[in-house]
Order: structure tokens, then C-alpha cells, then sequence
């Protein structure tokens, strides 16, 4: 038996004092960590074998100073991220896994190998530059990189196919896997040597109205590193929870109220899109439902081309029928924004922070016969976070303030592994230790518990600007094979 260690040092802006950097060795899985107990700005380095990974490089949606982005001073002080990084890992085009990658290689000047999906190579740059135009053009913040430099970055992408084995170097194999959450979402098993670590980003094991449930096989990784944003949580039944949803929309408009439902571009939105537009037909409604991600066409053409990644109905009736072809749901205007009577608005971005559903919530917000429903995390310090807290009156900006009157509502479509959910993929995957990232402090803490009493497997929830030493034992079998098999 050979014992070896993994040391996880999760980054941090709260700690910076106490974050060291260690001489890596093939004996020592070595981590640095960004959202560690936070949700938000994922971005870590995994250390084995001599090789450094970047898992993810994302910003965090409730800052517009330096904590947007990672802290990269962390893994170099020189700057020479190139020499000191093998590759980056994408899992998927979210903004809080992607949004700072531009920023890193253009910016910070790290010009290695990128790799992500096929799909989430097309769709991230769309939102990245959409993310771009509300930061720079709208808010006037030019800390922020330009379209150029986003384009620049996209050429150093390397797009993985599912169960595709990759050879970064003579090391490094990385190999993706099905994460269900959003089109092209991946998990992804990095081996060097004979250690690995399998690191899911975001994922969901529930299949829904249009992406299948994330699978992967008994790999049997060293450490898995799990996201843990509903790690307490045990959701009711999806259809309990489609019809609550159908039923406040319905009651809403038929009193002349406006409903606005803030979504991300991608995923959630075709979700309650299929939802709508089934209800919409059955019923024979005629109030108008609007989609404003200005993706509709795109997100069709997207799903089109990767309809191996939807579930098997979508892909059964593809053939006769394209499902995010809608009847009933229109293109926003924003000049429909004071029209009388009831309507329904899915606007992006999710978590009101910026955007459409920003602007048209400041507009709609005073009305009490209006209604804002959240179906998705929302980060803190954004303005979605701040409507689910109950605050009546919420600070947009160093000017104005508006005054909350209008109905929230919270009901959870988010496409996240629930705590059932994460321990059905530590079973499926067999890990030898668990890592939580992703996640609040005490709900970690009482899922880090459950698994170390119900699964015997070690399991560790570092904070940002903490380290911990992991250890692993490597047992060798002896076997003999019969030449004549040979």
C-alpha cells in the first residue's frame, strides 16, 4: 500500500494572509479553491503528478469591483500563468464557470490549451459578449475585456466530445461526461498517473421537459469534487411543482397582473418556455407571453444541431416537430412594457442583476398586483438575492432606489442536483473522498455530515483561504494470467 496526500487550498479575498503555494509532488493531489462555501466565481487549480488544471474560471454575478474575478495572483505572482498551467477545464457556459475566462487569458496573458464541449464553445461566447455590452456599454465599467480580446480567447478552445478520451500531454487524460443542467454542461475525470479527480461542475441527476438526467460511470476517482448549491435541499415532485407555477401565472394575469420571470438565456428558459406553451394551447389563453434573451432563434438552432444532448422525448418528435418552435411566446418589445393588461416575461439574466429583467423589474416592481417569480439561485448581493430576502426597498444603483410592492414568489426550476441528487452520484461514481465546493457554509456542514455517516467515505468542505491535506492510499493487487490467454 502506498499512502499518499491530497492538499486542498481553497482561494480566497477574506484570507489572503495565510495561502501558501507548495511544491507539488507525485504523491500530492494539491487544490487551490475558489467558491469553496460560496456560490459564485468557481475557479480552481488542481495539482498531481507535476501537472497544474484549472477547473473552471468563473465571476461572480454580485460584484463590479476586483472580487468579480478570481484572485489569480494566488497561482502565480510573476503573472506567468502559461508556464505554470497545463491546461483550463470549462464545464459550462454559465457566467459564475466562464465569465472570467477572457479576463484570464487576455488579460492575465495565459495563452495554454482550453477545453469545454462543442456546444458550450458555441454558446459561451454569445453570453460572454452579451455579459460584455451590459457591463461596458450600460454601466460604463471598462474593467472589462474587450470583444476583440473575448474572440481572441475563443481560438485558444479546444472542443471535447462526451466519453472522448483526451490527451493534454503525456500525463494529463481528461475525459467528459453527461451533467444534464444545460445544454452541453460536462463533468469531467482528470487522471495523471494513476491518480484522478473527477470534478462535476454544475449538474442535475433529474431528467426534465428537455435535457436528460447527468450519468457517469463507477470510475472510482481518488476525490470528487462536487457542487453543493441545494446541499440540504429535497425538492418536492416536478409536476407539484409545474402546476404551482401555472396556477399563480394564471391567477396573476386574469387579475390584469404582469408576471416576470428572470431567466438565463439558455436552459431554464426553454424549460418554462415548453411549460407555458403547453398550458397556453390546453387552455385556449390569449394573454401574451414574451421571451426577451434575444436567443430564441439561436437557442432553436442550437438545440437543432445538438439534439443528442436533449432527452429521448425531445429527440423522439424532433422529426415532426421542432419543440422550441412556440405558438404562443413572442419576442419582447421593450416599448410593450407599460402596455395595459396581463402578460407574462421570461427575461434574462436570472439573478436581476443587470439586463432586461433588470430594467423591466425597476418598472413593474411598484405595482402589487404585478408579480415577480424567482425559479433559480440567485447569488448574494444581487438584486434577485435582495427580492428573495424580503427587502422592500432595494438600492439599484448609487441614485435611485425603488420600493418592492409587488408579489415574489419563489419556486425552484433550477437545474441543480438537489441533496438526493449528490449523494446518487457519489454511489454512481464510487469516490474514495469528497470534496463540497459550490455551496453555503452550514448546509455543506450538514451535507459533509450525512456523507461521512451514511456513506463511510471521507469528506471535507474547505472555506476560501484554508488548506487541508486529503490522504489517499493506492492499494496494488497482485494477480497472475495464464500465458495461454496471451
Amino acid at each position: 500500500m502506498e499512502h499518499r496526500n491530497i492538499r486542498v487550498v481553497p482561494l480566497g479575498y477574506e484570507n489572503r494572509g495565510i495561502v501558501e503555494i507548495y511544491t507539488v509532488t507525485d504523491r500530492r493531489l494539491l487544490i487551490f479553491v475558489r467558491a469553496g462555501q460560496d456560490v459564485g466565481r468557481s475557479c480552481l487549480l488542481l495539482s498531481m503528478g507535476g501537472r497544474n488544471i484549472m477547473l473552471d474560471c468563473g465571476m461572480h454575478m454580485g460584484y463590479s469591483d476586483d472580487r468579480r474575478f478570481p484572485d489569480f495572483t494566488y497561482i502565480s505572482k510573476s503573472g506567468k500563468y502559461t508556464e505554470m498551467i497545463d491546461c483550463v477545464i470549462i464545464s459550462h457556459f454559465h457566467l459564475d464557470h466562464c465569465g472570467a475566462l477572457p479576463y484570464f487569458t487576455e488579460v492575465c496573458g495565459y495563452d495554454g490549451p482550453i477545453y469545454m464541449t462543442h456546444p458550450t464553445k458555441e454558446i459561451c461566447p454569445i453570453l460572454l459578449d452579451d455579459m460584455r455590452k451590459v457591463v461596458t456599454d450600460r454601466k460604463g465599467d471598462m474593467n472589462m475585456y474587450t470583444a476583440q480580446e473575448l474572440r481572441n480567447c475563443m481560438k485558444k478552445v479546444i472542443p471535447v466530445h462526451l466519453h472522448e478520451t483526451v490527451k493534454v500531454d503525456d500525463e494529463i487524460e481528461i475525459k467528459a461526461y453527461y451533467a444534464g443542467h444545460v445544454l452541453g454542461a460536462a463533468m469531467f475525470h482528470v487522471r495523471v498517473g494513476n491518480a484522478s479527480v473527477v470534478y462535476t461542475g454544475d449538474y442535475n441527476m433529474t431528467p426534465d421537459r428537455h435535457l436528460g438526467p447527468a450519468w457517469i460511470d463507477k470510475c472510482r476517482p481518488d476525490l470528487l469534487i462536487t457542487e453543493t448549491t441545494y446541499a440540504t435541499t429535497i425538492r418536492d415532485s416536478k409536476r407539484s411543482r409545474e402546476r404551482d407555477f401555472l396556477r399563480k401565472v394564471h391567477e396573476c394575469v386574469e387579475k390584469g397582473g404582469k408576471v416576470l420571470v428572470p431567466v438565463f438565456a439558455l436552459g431554464r428558459a426553454q424549460e418554462l418556455c415548453i411549460l407555458l406553451e403547453s398550458y397556453w394551447e390546453q387552455m385556449d389563453l390569449k394573454f401574451p407571453v414574451f421571451f426577451s434573451a434575444g436567443m430564441t432563434e439561436a437557442a432553436n438552432e442550437y438545440y437543432k444541431k445538438y439534439i443528442t444532448w436533449t432527452n429521448e422525448k425531445i429527440k423522439k418528435t424532433f422529426a415532426e416537430r421542432n419543440m422550441f418552435d412556440f405558438k404562443h411566446i413572442r419576442p419582447w418589445e421593450h416599448g410593450r412594457v407599460d402596455d395595459p393588461g396581463g402578460m407574462v416575461l421570461l427575461a434574462s439574466p436570472g439573478m436581476l442583476h443587470a439586463g432586461t429583467s433588470f430594467d423591466v423589474f425597476t418598472k413593474w416592481c411598484h405595482e402589487e398586483k404585478n408579480m415577480v417569480i424567482m425559479p433559480g439561485y440567485c447569488s448574494p448581493g444581487t438584486v434577485g438575492a435582495k427580492v428573495l430576502a424580503g427587502e422592500k426597498k432595494i438600492a439599484i444603483d448609487k441614485y435611485q432606489t425603488v420600493q418592492v410592492k409587488l408579489q415574489v414568489e419563489n419556486l425552484s426550476f433550477s437545474a441543480h442536483a438537489d441533496a438526493k441528487g449528490i449523494m446518487e452520484l457519489i454511489n454512481m461514481c464510487e469516490p474514495r473522498n469528497v470534496m463540497l465546493v459550490h455551496g453555503e457554509k452550514l448546509k455543506m456542514e450538514v451535507l459533509k455530515n450525512r456523507i461521512m455517516a451514511n456513506l463511510g467515505i471521507p469528506c471535507y468542505d474547505p472555506p476560501n483561504g484554508s488548506s487541508i491535506t486529503v490522504p489517499v492510499v493506492d492499494v496494488s493487487i497482485p494477480c497472475v494470467i495464464s500465458k495461454r490467454l496471451l
